[in-house]
């Protein structure tokens, strides 16, 4: 008599699987998780994988089929197993089960926690995790987060996480995403050691330029940052070092501004306005108040949920701490010039319209940005939060923002990566009557579509007309590029006398007291490139604007462009 062939072993679900793995479960994994069991992922050999679209289209179909069942356990079995027999990677199955909209959400839901609990590969895991990212409960907590201590696991687990418990999604993103993060840090969180939460965080280096948005955000919910200001109303190293990160979480980073997807966000500025006056007048304090300020009143920030009068309050509490800078140059000059502009349109907030240029704090490397204000609101933040405005230059200078005889498009800001990459912002701009309008929203996206604005027309063109006078915002190499630009509008023959177009005229990032002109020259088909790219830089030598830029254009005119230095 044969023996009985034996049976195979049942794979453990992932979570039995991660449960197992630590005898001190409030631990942090290590950094990218605990490897996976080898059942957890199938051997993918030569599966040709189906494109992007078809790819998402097979998921959101096996996902929508496994609602219909009334046994949600063994709907996600022989969902998971389908998932599986596709060959579909597990990226494309998460942002494919995340944007679902069932029509059931509780059954959706006891299906999600049947592929979370008891799933035993990474594509069935994960498609719970992405169902979950909109129908998670606080009971599901637990469970997300022993997951994320699972390797190609823990990303997914965050995302689930991130709308049920911000402390402990960002402590698993700290752990796995951030190596830049002491590893202390992250223990002192876990073990809730409040002394050793201020210690490790003393030690970050938030100004550093490696340490991105997303990364400051994270810090920041991870220590429950708010919470250990009350706890130490006077200690002002806490308090610089908390100033530093909520600075850095207001900046513009690739994926959008993280400041929005701060739920603490307003505790942690009304705690740092509360005690601004604490801190010392040193350059650096000073700058920082400033960019909080500048996007309390222009910047995402003034979209955050603010009780009545709130924001007002805590925008005025950073201008009394800001004090005038002893020292010269940029900064200073920044640091004036900036708090003179936010106490006046403090003051004076402006019905209708308003153009301004935000400029950050020049110890930093970011973008001079045009904003737009309607009745004192921003609009670029809701309505293109994964981008910044465009340059002045581009937007104000250009006569763009000016209606034409036939609607148009115009182009209001761009991804901080390129419009061909992530896209841009548009608006049709036309003139209706004694209106000017923008509508007809073009950007990439699901958010919900902007409302159209309607402008009297005669207040619209004085306000533009402001814009293009304002120099206030300029520091003398840019107000000269901006001179030069305007003298080649007028007179166009400049360059095409020689051959030449007009590029890009301001000044770069890195070198901000330099002017650069560049202009191009069209080359004949069939001669490589079509066209031959020039930059002529001039270095600020203390000339007034006015003259330094008269004396580029006479230039241009008597000399052929093309003699003319890159570099002195």
């Amino acid at each position: 008599m044969s023996a009985p062939h034996p049976r195979p072993t049942p794979a453990p679900s992932l979570y039995a699987h991660a449960l197992g793995l630590d005898a001190a479960p409030d631990s942090p994994p290590p950094p990218g998780g605990h490897p996976l069991p080898a059942t957890a992922r199938p051997p993918y050999g030569g599966t040709v994988r189906p494109p992007y679209r078809e790819a998402r289209a097979t998921v959101t179909r096996l996902l929508l089929g496994a609602l219909d069942g009334r046994d949600p356990v063994r709907a996600a079995t022989a969902t998971e197993r389908a998932l599986v027999a596709t060959g579909i990677r597990e990226h494309l199955v998460f942002p494919s089960a995340a944007a679902l909209d069932p029509g059931d959400p509780d059954t959706a839901r006891a299906l999600a926690r049947s592929l979370v609990r008891d799933g035993t590969t990474v594509h069935g895991v994960v498609a719970g995790l992405g169902l979950l990212v909109r129908l998670g409960a606080a009971e599901d907590v637990p469970y997300l987060r022993v997951l994320g201590r699972l390797e190609d696991v823990f990303r997914y687990a965050v995302e689930a996480l991130d709308p049920l418990d911000r402390p402990a999604a960002a402590l698993l993103w700290l752990t796995h995403y951030a190596p830049k993060a002491p590893r202390g840090l992250v223990e002192a969180v876990a073990a809730r050691d409040s002394a050793a939460v201020r210690e490790q965080l003393l030690g970050l280096a938030p100004g550093d330029r490696r340490m991105g948005p997303d990364h400051a955000r994270r810090v920041a919910e991870a220590t429950g940052l708010p919470d250990l200001l009350r706890r130490a109303p006077d200690d002002v190293p806490l308090l610089g070092q908390a100033l530093r990160l909520l600075a850095r979480t207001v900046t513009q980073g690739d994926h959008g501004v993280e400041i929005l997807a701060y739920d603490d966000a307003t505790a942690l500025y009304a705690a740092l306005a509360d005690r601004a006056h604490l801190l010392p007048p040193d350059p650096g304090h000073q700058a920082r108040l400033l960019t909080l300020a500048q996007e309390l009143h222009s910047g995402a920030s003034h979209l955050l949920d603010w009780p009545p009068g709130r924001r007002e309050t805590v925008l005025g509490q950073f201008l009394d701490a800001v004090r005038p800078p002893g020292t010269t140059g940029r900064r200073a000059d920044w640091i004036r010039r900036t708090a003179r502009h936010l106490r006046g349109a403090a003051r004076t907030p402006a019905p209708g319209l308003r153009i301004e240029v935000a400029v950050a704090d020049p110890a930093g490397a970011e973008a001079v940005e045009t904003r737009f204000l309607v009745d004192g609101r921003p609009i670029l933040p809701a309505a293109f939060p994964q981008g910044r405005g465009d340059t002045p230059e581009e937007l104000v200078d250009s006569g763009s923002l000016r209606p034409g005889p036939t609607p148009r498009p115009m182009r209001l800001g761009v991804t901080s990566c390129a419009e061909a990459c992530c896209g841009a912002l548009y608006a049709t701009v036309r003139r209706e009557g004694r209106h000017v309008v923008w509508s007809d929203w073009r950007r990439p996206g699901r958010l919900p579509e902007p409302p159209a604005y309607r402008f009297d027309a005669d207040a619209y063109d004085a306000e533009v007309a402001r814009a293009e006078r304002d120099h206030d915002w300029t520091w003398p190499s840019r107000r000269t590029g901006r001179l030069i630009a305007a003298g080649l509008r007028d007179r166009p023959d400049l360059l095409t006398r020689w051959g030449l177009r007009r590029g890009w005229i301001s000044t770069y990032f890195r070198d901000p007291d330099t002017t650069v002109v560049t202009f191009t020259e069209p080359l004949p088909d069939g001669v490589g490139d079509r066209e031959r790219f020039f930059e002529w830089h001039l270095p600020d030598d203390g000339t007034p604007p006015p003259e330094r830029a008269a004396e580029a254009l006479r230039r241009m005119a008597e000399e052929d462009p093309r003699t003319f230095p890159r570099r002195p």
